[in-house]
């Protein structure tokens, strides 16, 4: 996902960059647009998150399912969607602007990730610890466009500590945005504050046991946002897709909630039959 507001830059950095009508796919094919090298949400083996869910409504829908790949950086939604190379976008924030969207599927949050044999237990930005500690965050590019825990230790004057890590990073490696939570597993960092589901996954694919805690008092940092409801996106004016995704949705939220648990995501325990997200 990538976004280009000062909220929500990293959600779809992670996740997905005004759409004109378009030609109608193939009959029967589902073409779904993802990154090929981003898990946990997508790849190209299809072995993240997304792609297993994209399977799951390709298979409801009766549809065959089919890939455009492409690099989720500024452009992806112009490049994919709007250039009409595929019809779906898994993973958005609810209410996204560019896209037409779904009923959010889930609701995640930002984290702390430590390891386990520091015994930090990290779950607030005001944690006193926190002006000490050697603390990485993602960085998106121009500071405006930082994620939420960048901003509110910026704000907290917690600036000399902290350790930015690209979320693009090198494309020429696998999954880029794993390096900040891999600088946790090293050493090089005490704690990272990163989006649930990168640092959930990764946390629980770690050569050594590292702790995953949502960080709790991010409504103190208004307008910074720190929880997002996610949906999925189809093309601006595409009533049809969307219904049908709703359906499936409503239809398969315990198998969509038991995927997202298998790899680590951390679910916030608030209802997603709401829109949220960017606004």
């Amino acid at each position: 996902m990538r976004l280009r507001s000062d909220c929500t830059a990293v959600v779809l950095a992670c996740l997905v960059g005004i759409v004109s009508p378009a030609t109608a796919a193939p009959n029967g094919e589902l073409r779904v647009c993802a990154d090929p090298n981003n898990l946990p949400f997508s790849n190209s083996a299809e072995a993240g998150f997304e792609n297993k869910l994209a399977a799951m409504v390709a298979e409801s829908l009766g549809r065959s399912l089919s890939y455009t790949w492409w690099a989720q950086r500024r452009g992806f939604i112009r490049n994919t969607l709007k250039a009409d190379k595929c019809d779906l976008v898994i993973g958005v924030p609810s209410g996204y602007d560019l896209v037409e969207t779904t009923k959010p599927y889930y609701r995640s949050t930002y984290v702390f990730v430590s390891r386990q044999d520091e015994h930090l237990d990290l779950s607030s930005l005001l944690d006193p610890r926190l002006h000490r500690l050697v603390i990485g965050v993602h960085l998106v590019g121009d500071d405006g466009n930082n994620p939420p825990p960048a901003q509110a230790l910026g704000q907290l004057g917690i600036v000399d500590n902290v350790r930015g890590y690209s979320i693009y990073g090198d494309y020429r490696q696998a999954d880029p945005p794993a390096r900040l939570i891999e600088a946790v597993e090293r050493g090089e960092i005490d704690v990272a504050a990163a989006w649930g589901p990168l640092g959930g996954y990764f946390a629980e694919h770690s050569r050594v046991p590292l702790t995953v805690t949502p960080i709790q008092d991010g409504a103190r940092f208004t307008p910074q946002q720190f929880q997002f409801a996610i949906a999925m996106g189809v093309r601006k004016g595409d009533h049809a897709l969307r219904d049908r995704l709703n359906t499936f949705i409503d239809e398969h939220r315990s198998e969509i909630a038991a995927l997202l648990r298998s790899y680590g995501v951390p679910l916030v325990d608030e209802s997603v039959t709401a829109s949220g997200g960017h606004e």
